[in-house]
Protein backbone atom coordinates (compact mmCIF):
# COMPACT_ATOMS: atom_id res chain seq x y z
CA UNK A 1 0.00 0.00 0.00
CA UNK A 2 0.71 3.70 -0.23
CA UNK A 3 3.47 5.90 2.73
CA UNK A 4 2.93 9.03 3.20
CA UNK A 5 5.72 11.02 2.80
CA UNK A 6 4.60 13.20 6.24
CA UNK A 7 6.16 11.76 9.38
CA UNK A 8 7.65 12.59 12.63
CA UNK A 9 9.14 10.33 15.41
CA UNK A 10 10.89 11.03 18.11
CA UNK A 11 12.71 8.43 20.77
CA UNK A 12 14.76 8.94 23.91
CA UNK A 13 17.22 6.20 25.17
CA UNK A 14 19.71 5.91 28.09
CA UNK A 15 22.76 3.90 27.22
CA UNK A 16 25.29 3.33 29.00
CA UNK A 17 25.19 6.70 31.14
CA UNK A 18 24.39 8.72 28.16
CA UNK A 19 20.92 10.31 26.95
CA UNK A 20 20.43 9.80 23.64
CA UNK A 21 17.55 11.46 21.98
CA UNK A 22 16.66 11.45 18.35
CA UNK A 23 14.15 13.20 16.20
CA UNK A 24 13.00 12.92 12.66
CA UNK A 25 11.02 14.92 10.78
CA UNK A 26 9.67 14.38 7.23
CA UNK A 27 7.85 16.44 4.51
CA UNK A 28 6.82 16.15 1.31
CA UNK A 29 9.30 16.56 -1.86
CA UNK A 30 10.13 15.75 -5.54
CA UNK A 31 13.76 13.87 -4.22
CA UNK A 32 15.05 12.43 -1.06
CA UNK A 33 16.20 15.45 0.17
CA UNK A 34 17.99 14.77 4.07
CA UNK A 35 19.12 17.80 6.90
CA UNK A 36 21.18 15.73 9.03
CA UNK A 37 22.38 18.24 12.49
CA UNK A 38 24.45 16.38 15.07
CA UNK A 39 26.64 17.34 17.74
CA UNK A 40 30.16 18.25 17.07
CA UNK A 41 32.00 14.63 18.72
CA UNK A 42 29.11 12.63 16.52
CA UNK A 43 30.45 14.92 13.25
CA UNK A 44 32.06 11.65 11.75
CA UNK A 45 28.45 9.58 11.52
CA UNK A 46 26.61 11.96 9.20
CA UNK A 47 27.59 9.78 6.11
CA UNK A 48 26.11 6.59 7.66
CA UNK A 49 23.48 8.25 9.17
CA UNK A 50 22.15 9.27 5.74
CA UNK A 51 22.77 6.52 4.08
CA UNK A 52 20.42 4.80 6.98
CA UNK A 53 18.15 7.02 5.78
CA UNK A 54 18.12 6.76 2.38
CA UNK A 55 17.94 2.85 3.25
CA UNK A 56 14.31 3.27 4.60
CA UNK A 57 12.98 6.74 3.30
CA UNK A 58 12.34 7.03 -0.66
CA UNK A 59 11.57 10.07 -1.05
CA UNK A 60 10.98 13.66 0.47
CA UNK A 61 12.22 16.71 2.71
CA UNK A 62 13.94 14.76 6.32
CA UNK A 63 15.31 16.67 8.90
CA UNK A 64 17.21 14.50 11.46
CA UNK A 65 18.35 15.91 14.80
CA UNK A 66 20.87 14.00 17.77
CA UNK A 67 20.75 15.35 20.50
CA UNK A 68 22.53 13.64 24.05
CA UNK A 69 24.31 14.25 27.34
CA UNK A 70 26.38 12.90 29.89
CA UNK A 71 23.52 11.69 32.68
CA UNK A 72 26.29 9.81 35.08
CA UNK A 73 28.32 13.29 35.63
CA UNK A 74 31.42 12.86 33.68
CA UNK A 75 32.52 15.46 31.28
CA UNK A 76 31.99 15.44 27.93
CA UNK A 77 34.00 18.98 27.61
CA UNK A 78 37.81 19.46 27.50
CA UNK A 79 39.44 22.89 28.06
CA UNK A 80 42.24 23.60 26.09
CA UNK A 81 44.85 24.83 28.41
CA UNK A 82 46.98 25.97 25.96
CA UNK A 83 44.42 28.32 24.62
CA UNK A 84 43.61 29.39 28.14
CA UNK A 85 47.17 30.21 28.85
CA UNK A 86 47.60 32.16 25.99
CA UNK A 87 44.78 34.39 26.41
CA UNK A 88 45.87 35.01 29.96
CA UNK A 89 48.95 36.12 28.57
CA UNK A 90 47.62 38.87 26.34
CA UNK A 91 45.22 39.99 28.87
CA UNK A 92 48.25 40.15 31.34
CA UNK A 93 49.96 42.11 28.61
CA UNK A 94 47.16 44.73 28.12
CA UNK A 95 46.43 45.65 31.71
CA UNK A 96 50.16 46.40 32.42
CA UNK A 97 50.51 49.58 34.12
CA UNK A 98 51.87 51.20 31.28
CA UNK A 99 49.52 51.07 29.15
CA UNK A 100 47.06 52.61 31.69
CA UNK A 101 44.21 49.67 31.60
CA UNK A 102 42.99 48.32 34.73
CA UNK A 103 41.40 45.03 34.60
CA UNK A 104 40.66 41.75 36.26
CA UNK A 105 40.61 38.88 34.86
CA UNK A 106 37.55 36.34 35.43
CA UNK A 107 38.54 32.62 34.59
CA UNK A 108 34.62 31.95 34.23
CA UNK A 109 34.43 34.22 31.29
CA UNK A 110 37.61 33.04 29.96
CA UNK A 111 35.68 29.95 29.77
CA UNK A 112 33.37 31.62 27.18
CA UNK A 113 35.74 32.32 24.45
CA UNK A 114 36.48 30.38 21.30
CA UNK A 115 38.66 27.47 21.35
CA UNK A 116 38.75 26.97 25.56
CA UNK A 117 36.41 25.03 26.22
CA UNK A 118 35.44 22.33 23.48
CA UNK A 119 33.93 18.73 23.30
CA UNK A 120 36.02 15.87 23.96
CA UNK A 121 36.65 13.87 20.56
CA UNK A 122 35.67 10.29 21.12
CA UNK A 123 38.37 7.75 21.19
CA UNK A 124 38.16 4.27 19.47
CA UNK A 125 35.88 2.81 22.25
CA UNK A 126 34.22 5.39 22.97
CA UNK A 127 33.68 6.32 19.42
CA UNK A 128 32.28 2.67 18.49
CA UNK A 129 29.88 2.64 21.56
CA UNK A 130 28.58 6.10 20.20
CA UNK A 131 27.79 4.81 16.94
CA UNK A 132 26.19 1.64 18.00
CA UNK A 133 23.86 3.59 20.59
CA UNK A 134 23.15 6.37 18.05
CA UNK A 135 22.12 4.15 15.51
CA UNK A 136 20.17 1.68 18.07
CA UNK A 137 18.34 5.02 18.99
CA UNK A 138 17.96 5.93 15.10
CA UNK A 139 16.51 2.80 13.90
CA UNK A 140 13.59 3.02 16.59
CA UNK A 141 12.58 6.37 15.51
CA UNK A 142 12.65 5.16 12.03
CA UNK A 143 10.26 2.44 12.62
CA UNK A 144 8.22 4.68 14.91
CA UNK A 145 7.93 7.10 11.63
CA UNK A 146 7.10 4.79 9.27
CA UNK A 147 4.56 3.45 11.15
CA UNK A 148 3.23 6.83 11.18
CA UNK A 149 3.89 7.19 7.66
CA UNK A 150 1.78 3.78 6.56
CA UNK A 151 -0.85 5.11 8.51
CA UNK A 152 -0.75 8.57 6.85
CA UNK A 153 -0.85 6.38 3.61
CA UNK A 154 -3.75 4.68 4.40
CA UNK A 155 -5.63 7.29 4.79
CA UNK A 156 -4.87 8.96 1.50
CA UNK A 157 -5.47 5.91 0.06
CA UNK A 158 -8.90 6.01 1.12
CA UNK A 159 -9.47 8.92 -0.08
CA UNK A 160 -7.93 8.68 -3.39
CA UNK A 161 -10.27 5.54 -3.66
CA UNK A 162 -13.12 7.10 -3.19
CA UNK A 163 -12.08 9.86 -5.99
CA UNK A 164 -11.90 6.79 -8.29
CA UNK A 165 -15.01 5.09 -7.77
CA UNK A 166 -16.89 8.31 -8.21
CA UNK A 167 -14.83 9.37 -11.34
CA UNK A 168 -16.08 5.49 -12.48
CA UNK A 169 -19.64 6.78 -11.56
CA UNK A 170 -19.45 9.79 -13.77
CA UNK A 171 -17.82 8.03 -16.54
CA UNK A 172 -20.88 5.10 -16.64
CA UNK A 173 -23.03 8.28 -16.89
CA UNK A 174 -21.03 9.79 -19.67
CA UNK A 175 -20.91 6.68 -21.46
CA UNK A 176 -24.97 6.09 -21.57
CA UNK A 177 -25.30 10.04 -22.50
CA UNK A 178 -23.30 9.56 -25.37
CA UNK A 179 -25.71 6.94 -26.86
CA UNK A 180 -28.23 9.75 -27.36
CA UNK A 181 -26.55 12.64 -28.24
CA UNK A 182 -26.32 12.07 -32.02
CA UNK A 183 -29.56 11.47 -32.14
CA UNK A 184 -30.61 14.46 -30.18
CA UNK A 185 -28.76 16.58 -32.61
CA UNK A 186 -30.48 14.80 -35.35
CA UNK A 187 -33.77 15.96 -34.23
CA UNK A 188 -32.54 18.99 -33.30
CA UNK A 189 -30.99 20.04 -36.87
CA UNK A 190 -33.58 18.55 -38.62
CA UNK A 191 -36.40 20.60 -37.04
CA UNK A 192 -34.29 23.43 -37.47
CA UNK A 193 -33.90 23.54 -41.02
CA UNK A 194 -37.69 22.37 -41.90
CA UNK A 195 -38.56 25.11 -39.96
CA UNK A 196 -36.95 27.40 -42.28
CA UNK A 197 -37.65 25.41 -45.10
CA UNK A 198 -41.02 25.05 -44.73
CA UNK A 199 -42.21 28.96 -45.63
CA UNK A 200 -40.34 27.81 -48.88
CA UNK A 201 -42.65 24.75 -49.41
CA UNK A 202 -38.82 22.71 -50.13
CA UNK A 203 -38.15 19.32 -48.90
CA UNK A 204 -35.34 18.50 -47.21
CA UNK A 205 -32.93 16.48 -48.46
CA UNK A 206 -32.26 13.41 -46.32
CA UNK A 207 -28.77 12.40 -47.80
CA UNK A 208 -27.53 16.39 -46.72
CA UNK A 209 -29.03 15.92 -43.27
CA UNK A 210 -27.24 12.15 -42.83
CA UNK A 211 -23.63 13.46 -44.17
CA UNK A 212 -24.45 16.65 -41.25
CA UNK A 213 -25.42 14.57 -38.50
CA UNK A 214 -22.49 12.44 -39.75
CA UNK A 215 -19.92 14.97 -39.43
CA UNK A 216 -21.28 16.16 -36.13
CA UNK A 217 -21.28 12.31 -34.78
CA UNK A 218 -17.07 12.09 -35.83
CA UNK A 219 -16.15 15.11 -34.43
CA UNK A 220 -17.95 14.70 -30.83
CA UNK A 221 -16.90 11.00 -30.94
CA UNK A 222 -15.34 10.30 -27.45
CA UNK A 223 -15.26 6.82 -27.16
CA UNK A 224 -11.89 6.47 -27.31
CA UNK A 225 -11.32 8.95 -24.27
CA UNK A 226 -13.63 7.19 -22.35
CA UNK A 227 -12.35 4.37 -22.73
CA UNK A 228 -8.72 5.44 -21.96
CA UNK A 229 -9.86 6.93 -19.06
CA UNK A 230 -11.00 4.19 -17.51
CA UNK A 231 -7.79 2.45 -18.25
CA UNK A 232 -6.37 5.50 -16.65
CA UNK A 233 -8.27 4.84 -13.47
CA UNK A 234 -7.75 0.99 -13.38
CA UNK A 235 -3.75 1.35 -13.87
CA UNK A 236 -4.09 4.14 -10.66
CA UNK A 237 -5.89 2.01 -8.38
CA UNK A 238 -3.34 -0.98 -9.40
CA UNK A 239 -0.21 1.07 -8.78
CA UNK A 240 -1.90 2.03 -5.49
CA UNK A 241 -2.02 -1.85 -4.10
CA UNK A 242 0.75 -3.11 -5.38
CA UNK A 243 3.93 -0.02 -4.36
CA UNK A 244 4.80 1.51 -1.35
CA UNK A 245 6.87 4.17 -3.68
CA UNK A 246 4.36 4.63 -6.73
CA UNK A 247 3.92 8.54 -6.08
CA UNK A 248 5.65 9.52 -9.18
CA UNK A 249 3.92 7.03 -11.41
CA UNK A 250 0.38 8.03 -10.07
CA UNK A 251 1.73 11.98 -10.35
CA UNK A 252 2.01 10.92 -13.68
CA UNK A 253 -1.16 8.99 -14.40
CA UNK A 254 -3.41 11.91 -12.81
CA UNK A 255 -1.56 13.95 -15.00
CA UNK A 256 -3.18 11.42 -17.95
CA UNK A 257 -6.71 11.24 -16.76
CA UNK A 258 -6.66 15.34 -16.38
CA UNK A 259 -5.66 15.34 -19.83
CA UNK A 260 -8.45 12.70 -21.36
CA UNK A 261 -11.05 14.49 -19.17
CA UNK A 262 -10.14 17.67 -21.12
CA UNK A 263 -10.21 16.27 -24.52
CA UNK A 264 -13.53 15.30 -23.68
CA UNK A 265 -15.03 18.44 -22.50
CA UNK A 266 -13.72 19.73 -25.64
CA UNK A 267 -15.54 16.91 -27.84
CA UNK A 268 -18.78 16.32 -26.26
CA UNK A 269 -20.46 19.43 -27.43
CA UNK A 270 -23.24 18.15 -24.74
CA UNK A 271 -23.85 20.19 -21.43
CA UNK A 272 -24.92 17.41 -19.37
CA UNK A 273 -21.72 15.32 -20.43
CA UNK A 274 -19.53 18.71 -20.11
CA UNK A 275 -21.34 18.66 -16.43
CA UNK A 276 -20.03 15.34 -15.40
CA UNK A 277 -16.58 16.20 -16.78
CA UNK A 278 -16.49 19.50 -14.43
CA UNK A 279 -17.12 17.03 -11.75
CA UNK A 280 -14.63 14.54 -12.81
CA UNK A 281 -11.78 16.95 -13.18
CA UNK A 282 -12.71 18.10 -9.31
CA UNK A 283 -12.44 14.40 -8.39
CA UNK A 284 -8.64 14.28 -10.41
CA UNK A 285 -7.51 17.89 -8.82
CA UNK A 286 -8.15 16.13 -5.69
CA UNK A 287 -6.48 13.14 -6.27
CA UNK A 288 -3.54 15.28 -7.63
CA UNK A 289 -3.64 17.19 -4.23
CA UNK A 290 -3.38 13.65 -2.16
CA UNK A 291 -0.60 12.16 -4.11
CA UNK A 292 1.90 15.20 -3.61
CA UNK A 293 1.76 13.49 -0.59
CA UNK A 294 2.56 9.97 -1.62
CA UNK A 295 6.33 8.66 -1.37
Amino acid sequence: MLNSMTGFARVCREVNGISYAVEIRSVNNRYFKPNIKLPEPAGFLEQEIERLLRDNIYRGSVNYFLRYKNVSGEPMYEIDSAALKSYVEKLNGISRPQSGIDCTINLADLLLLPGVVRPQEPENEKADNLKKAVFEVTALALEQMKKMREQEGLALADDIFQQCSQIGGLLENIKIRKLVVVQEYRDRLSARVKDLLQSARLELDSDTLAREVALFADRSDISEEIIRLGSHIEQFVASCKQGEHAGRKLDFIAQEMLREANTIASKASDAKICFDVVQIKSCIERIKEQVQNIE
